[in-house]
Order: C-alpha cells, then structure tokens, then sequence
C-alpha cells in the first residue's frame, strides 16, 4: 500500500514544481507545511480506523491507566540506560499500540479494564490483555485497503508540495558566491538533526503521554515554525536570477 501510494504520488513532484514556476515556490512549500500540521492527527487516526479497527474498538472499551512515580523520559537508550517497572510497563504498551493514561502514584499500578497489575510482570500484562481480548494479529479481512492507499497518498502529496519547489527554491534563495555552503548546511542539519530525531523523540513523547499520537506533536512543531520563519522571514525567489 505504501509502494502505491507512492507511485500514485510520484508525478506530483513535477506538478507542484511546475506550478511554482507560476505562482511561487514559498506559498506553495508553506501550504504543504500548514495544511499537514492541521490534518496530521485526523490522518493518523484514520490509519488506525481503516487498517485496524479491531485495536481501536479495543482501546475504547478498555481504558488503561497506568500509576507510577519512577517514570522516565528516554531519548537515547545504551548499554548503561536504567529501565524503572514504570519504563518497562509504558514501553510494553506502546509497542502493542495501546493508549493509555499516566498518573502519579506509589510503586507500579496498572489498570487494563477492570483488572490492576500490580508491579512489572510482563507474562501477567500478556494474560491480561489476552482476557480483555487484545487483538494480538492485524485482521486482514477488516482493512479498508482504497482508504488506507488514500490516506497515504495524502500523505506523500504533503512531501511532493514541499520538495517538489524545494530545489529551484534553495538555489534562488543564494547568491552564486555562498551558495554551495549556503545550501547545503542548513539542508542537512534540517534533515539529520530535525529528522533524524524523529523516532527517537516521538517514541519517546508517545511513552511518556500514553497517547499513541503523541509523537506527531513534534512533526506538527516543525512544520509551524517553518510557517512561522518562512513568512516572516523570507521571501518569494521565482523571478531571481540565479546568478546575482
């Protein structure tokens, strides 16, 4: 599904490219910023609606709360990283895909349905989950497969918005003389540093709000500050010459 969305998405790099020949490269990279930080959570929760409804029709009928005092924030794990029974209990249900909501307490309780878990006992939350009818296994026969493709094409037109202007963009926002270092600095700190601290923030955002779509909080982040610096700061380059 993802590689059709993909294929269906492709040829909007050149639609969206072309079309800032015409109207401007900055609304058009903007537009794909804001309208992706505005759609981001009804997008991703229906993701979980078409592909998994199963899981979301668990979650709603089975709260989980889990009381703790020891809680950490993990960012970057290692060898040396000290996992809590509060750690080890958030990280076991968001790997299932679970929400859930945190609260202050003494020691570890968790509450799945009607059944508290006190401490960290990972055979007993498998029990629990299993009794309350977790659905272990993605239901193939439930998927909305035009749905999900649809969504994500959605998705990969957002990206097309952005970098298809993107490259004619960098290189009128740059005189000849620095364009080079210009360019290719804020570029890559932009996708390593910025991107590449996705999974390892959103993880860790998602176990530590107990919402499953609390990671995209950071994506949503930074498309509204490249809004914000992009209006107030820069300006459209489409009738530059790229040689001043």
């Amino acid at each position: 599904m993802v590689g059709i969305s993909l294929a269906l998405a492709t040829p909007f790099f050149i639609v969206f490219g072309r079309l800032s020949d015409r109207i401007g490269r900055l609304r058009i990279i903007l537009a794909g910023c804001l309208i992706a930080a505005l759609t981001y959570f009804p997008l991703f929760k229906g993701l979980t609606h078409f592909v998994n409804p199963a899981l979301e029709e668990y979650n709603a009928a089975n709260p989980i709360s889990v009381a703790a005092s020891d809680c950490s924030f993990h960012v970057f794990i290692g060898p040396n990283t000290r996992y809590s029974d509060c750690d080890r209990a958030k990280d076991f249900l968001t790997k299932a895909g679970l929400s859930f909501e945190s609260t202050p307490g003494e020691g570890l309780v968790t509450r799945i349905g009607t059944a508290d878990l006190i401490g960290w006992d990972e055979a007993r939350y498998k029990e629990a989950l299993a009794q309350t009818g977790y659905p272990a296994e993605v239901d193939k026969s439930r998927i909305n497969y035009p749905m999900t493709v649809l969504i994500l094409f959605i998705l990969v037109l957002y990206v097309t918005m952005v970098y298809g202007p993107i490259a004619a963009f960098l290189v009128e926002l740059f005189p000849t003389r620095i364009r080079y270092t210009s360019m290719s600095l804020p570029y890559h700190i932009g996708n390593g540093w910025f991107g590449g601290m996705l999974p390892l923030l959103a993880t860790a955002m998602v176990a530590r709000a107990g919402n499953i779509y609390a990671g995209l909080w950071y994506p949503i982040a930074v498309s509204l500050m490249t809004v914000a610096v992009g209006a107030l700061f820069l300006r459209e380059t489409k009738d530059r010459s790229i040689n001043e």
